[in-house]
């Protein structure tokens, strides 16, 4: 049985729904894989295992009694623990919400379990979700399942999600990307996430970070499950003003494994150039394989993206102290360190700071738009270096050194600033055997393309069907 933790979530669900397998079968499988991982990988901070057996006999009952099935019935998951959770704790990895029991789910925990899903617990995460090494003082700091002897970080702030779906301690998380943090976990944990469109996905009942800019999405072993549980969870949410009402497409349709003709543009300047050597050795790899399945690849720059970092920083800085000033007024001290800082941060940002940053996302995004006019998407590293050390300060990249909270989002943050979709998905490992994340970037509500062409990449390639060390 040990072997279904390995079994994608698709496959997972073809297989309960033609009685291949239980999913209580599943679910303890994956619970018995948490008990003997997870001391070391500190991927949850809370385990549902009664209320995920109990969900998995009544999962169970359907199938055996002929009832309609979600397309993901009995497949359990972990959301990452700032997506509120009926009767079950979500902390946002805090302890200032350690206690906290939401009285209602989420609209995305309420749609996946429409759509049949199982909670198999709530996963570890940066406090507040506010960091991309996904470090927690208060509950553990993530190991990487990818270096058995060094304690190297997941990527957060959804480092419990990238460790557990790496590990094959859960074959699908939820988590949440303002500066990255999809992406980021994704590529040092060697799997795949999108994070899609601003409004694609509701964000009710999700603790925030920085509202103009936190995104919803699904993490994965491969682009084909992302796709199932994105088109579960996405669509107008009357709780949530930002939801588009744009239609959802049938996600899953869209994965042809078909790249002949797709237009491909390179971000060479302030991306792959930039990058670490095994890092734009890998990346270029990709790029060529894409090329010799048929796709048509030239290059492209987004000199605007230099604007980004101190503007970013002014728009979350500003919306992040907004939401916690009063637990710093009466709690400072119950804040790791390293979030309370950045957290007081925002005092220094003006409101003109904020204002003018707002006004340079729409130079910037159309900058973006310009470039997937006469192009379906854009390929980049989706971070610049492969997973650091725990406690490593300082990177060296291919423009000099920079600190290593820097390096990680470099890359990612830009498309939140946007909006724009985008995935990040395993193209190959370092000659440390860390793994190396391929970001690709789409237009607006084109989440579909972006999963169409990580769909076709991994058909060419097994870097996603790669089991970790630790595992």
């Amino acid at each position: 049985m040990a072997e279904l933790c390995w079994t994608p979530a698709a496959d997972l669900a073809r297989m309960i729904a033609e009685k291949e397998v239980s999913p209580v079968e599943v679910v303890r499988a994956h619970l018995d894989r948490v008990a003997a991982l997870d001391g070391k990988l500190r991927a949850f901070i809370t385990v549902c295992a009664e209320p995920a057996l109990e969900a998995a006999r009544a999962a169970e009952a359907r199938v055996l009694a002929g009832d309609p099935l979600g397309p993901l019935h009995g497949v359990p998951y972990g959301p990452k623990d700032l997506y509120a959770t009926k009767g079950i704790r979500t902390t946002g990895g805090s302890t200032i919400l350690g206690d906290f029991v939401p009285e209602a789910d989420a609209t995305v925990v309420a749609r996946l379990a429409a759509a049949g899903m199982i909670v198999l617990g709530k996963l570890n995460m940066h406090e507040f979700a506010y960091g991309p090494e996904g470090l927690n003082g208060h509950y553990g700091d993530v190991w990487n399942p990818w270096d058995a002897g060094t304690h190297r970080v997941a990527g957060g702030s959804s480092s419990g999600s990238g460790a557990a779906v790496a590990a094959g301690v859960c074959p699908a998380a939820l988590g949440s990307d303002t500066g990255g943090s999809i992406r980021i976990p994704a590529s040092l944990s060697g799997i795949t996430g999108i994070k899609p469109t601003y409004g694609r996905v509701s964000r009710a009942g999700v603790l925030p970070l920085a509202w103009s800019m936190d995104h919803c999405g699904p993490m994965a072993r491969t682009a084909r499950d992302c796709a199932l549980l994105l088109g579960a969870m996405a669509g107008y949410d009357p709780a949530d003003a930002s939801t588009s009402v744009l239609p959802v497409p049938d996600y899953a349709a869209a994965l042809t494994g078909d790249v002949k003709g797709l237009r491909v543009g390179v971000l060479r300047a302030h991306f792959t150039d930039v990058a670490a050597p095994e890092v734009r050795q890998a990346v270029e790899a990709a790029a060529k394989a894409l090329e010799q399945a048929g796709a048509t690849l030239d290059e492209v720059n987004l000199d605007d993206v230099a604007l980004v970092p101190a503007a970013s920083f002014a728009i979350v800085a500003a919306e992040a102290l907004a939401y916690h000033a009063p637990w710093l007024r009466t709690r400072s001290g119950d804040y790791q360190p390293d979030v309370r800082e950045r957290l007081r941060a925002g005092v220094v940002v003006s409101a003109a700071h904020y204002l003018r940053a707002q006004a340079l996302r729409a130079r910037v995004r159309a900058a973006v738009d310009r470039a997937l006019a006469r192009r379906d998407v854009l390929l980049a590293p989706a971070t610049p270096i492969a997973a650091p050390a725990l406690g490593q300060q300082e990177a060296r990249l291919g423009d000099g050194p920079s600190d290593v909270r820097s390096a990680l989002i470099r890359f990612t943050r830009p498309f939140n600033f946007t909006g724009h979709p985008a995935v990040s998905l395993p193209c190959g490992f370092t000659p440390a055997g860390l793994p190396v994340g391929l970001q690709l970037v789409g237009r607006p509500f084109d989440e579909a393309m972006v999963l169409r062409a990580a769909d076709a990449y991994q058909r060419l390639t097994d870097w996603h069907t790669r089991r970790p060390p630790v595992a």
